[in-house]
């Protein structure tokens, strides 16, 4: 058996023994211990592995003021970060097997194995990014990836209020029956259809009215015939520069039934506007509020584009006859498309998930008797927090927003992928 061979096997059966073959005592040291750790640990796994499959079988109780039990959340928890760790130490396991293999090649060609410490600096100057990344992949996977998997993890479960909460009650995976009840059962699936529909409508109507506004604005701006351009760029900014948690506010107390908006109407001799009590009303006022929030950053960005606009392609243009109108949608319009497209898709997946404004303007009301847990101005994020928060519904708060991942994750790299400066780029590398 040749000396690579040899060697990976020997890791193969117990981390560390190859390095030790190959005489790097430091290395096989290391290797050893992470293994030894591992099997001393092999009880707490084993739990944890129980715990993730079964989710517990007594529920907690106290006993002299200790728990006793099991608690499912707590196990299901347990079990994904023991998933995590062995999923770490496998990998740890592959590099030891080709470390390994790598060492005893080099042997075989006569290259003396290298010392820890120059070991430690060869790895530093080759695999310096992979090393400073590994930190931040750990923390991905404990800080991300970990809430992420358990979130998933809910939706194949009964976790729900009244009868199914911890510690009194015990969880229990259901498979995809969550799933088929908010197709086929019509209070979720009346709710989930309109709520859905009211989200896509407003995610595009809340990211093209601000991205035209913004543009428009800046046109206005870049006009030859306005002076002070700086002063009214710095005015226009302003209702982007204060935070939007105090504008909303501000526009909800303006807006309400005893607000000075209604103070102002019923002076002119009219009844006050239910602005955020009527539905139709309510979804008007959220789309002009974000108008004001989104505007001006569309407006200075745009503002940036258009200033780097060749002056030639209009004076060409003048030449041909071409009018306003044609100048813009010939000319200034794809130019700012091009820039700015990979913006405006990432505004509707930022408003589709907009939950600061339409929990502070309208907290989702009016209320909608026809719908389970929300209201007619609610979207999809905002009926999950009153799933979560209000009502303990976490399985099919869980299930909604798998939905709303596909849904965003497929829309945005469609879209991506099909934008001409995604092309150019992609044609570049």
């Amino acid at each position: 058996m040749n000396k690579p061979k040899k060697a990976a096997i020997l890791s193969l059966l117990f981390m560390g023994l190859g390095q030790f073959y190959n005489k790097e005592k430091i290395k096989g040291i290391i290797f050893a211990a992470i293994e030894i750790f591992i099997l001393i640990n092999i009880p707490y796994f084993t739990y944890s592995f129980w715990g993730l499959i079964t989710l517990g079988e007594t529920p907690q109780y106290f006993y002299n003021g200790l728990a006793y039990g099991d608690h499912s959340i707590f196990l299901l928890i347990q079990g994904i970060i023991a998933v995590l760790v062995i999923f770490i130490f496998i990998l740890i396991y592959i590099l030891n097997v080709t470390d390994a293999q790598r060492t005893a090649i080099a042997r075989e060609k006569g290259i003396k194995p290298m010392s820890f410490k120059s070991f430690v600096k060869y790895s530093f100057d080759k695999y310096f990014p992979y090393i400073i990344l590994t930190p931040c992949f750990i923390l991905m996977l404990f800080l991300t990836v970990l809430p992420l998997l358990f979130s998933i993890s809910i939706a194949f479960t009964n976790y729900a209020a009244p009868f199914k909460l911890p510690p009194k009650n015990l969880v229990d995976w259901v498979g995809f029956e969550n799933f088929r009840n908010l197709v086929n059962m019509p209070i979720w699936n009346s709710t989930f259809i309109g709520v859905a529909i009211w989200t896509v409508i407003w995610a595009v109507l809340s990211s093209v009215t601000s991205y035209f506004a913004g543009l428009f604005l800046a046109l206005l701006i870049n006009a030859k015939e306005v002076k002070l351009k700086k002063f009214w760029r710095s005015i226009f900014i302003l209702p982007y520069a204060i935070p939007a948690f105090i504008s909303i506010l501000v526009m909800r107390l303006m807006f309400t039934g005893l607000g000075p908006i209604n103070s102002i109407v019923v002076s002119l001799g009219f009844e006050r506007v239910p602005w955020l009590t009527n539905s139709t009303l309510a979804k008007v006022m959220l789309i002009l509020v974000n108008i004001w929030l989104g505007a001006p950053y569309f407006m200075a960005l745009m503002s940036g584009i258009l200033t780097n606009v060749s002056n030639d392609l209009y004076e060409a243009a003048d030449i041909d006859g071409a009018t306003r109108f044609q100048k813009f949608t010939k000319i200034t319009l794809p130019l700012v498309f091009h820039a700015t497209s990979p913006l405006l898709i990432l505004s509707f997946t930022h408003n589709f998930n907009n939950f600061m404004i339409i929990f502070l303007l309208t907290s989702g009301n009016p209320a909608n008797p026809a719908y389970r847990y929300a209201g007619d101005t609610d979207i999809l994020i905002s009926w999950i927090y009153k799933l979560t928060l209000e009502q303990n519904q976490f399985h099919m708060a869980s299930v909604v927003s798998i939905l709303i991942f596909i849904f965003i994750a497929t829309v945005s790299a469609l879209t991506f992928s099909k934008t001409k400066s995604f092309k150019e780029e992609d044609l570049m590398q």
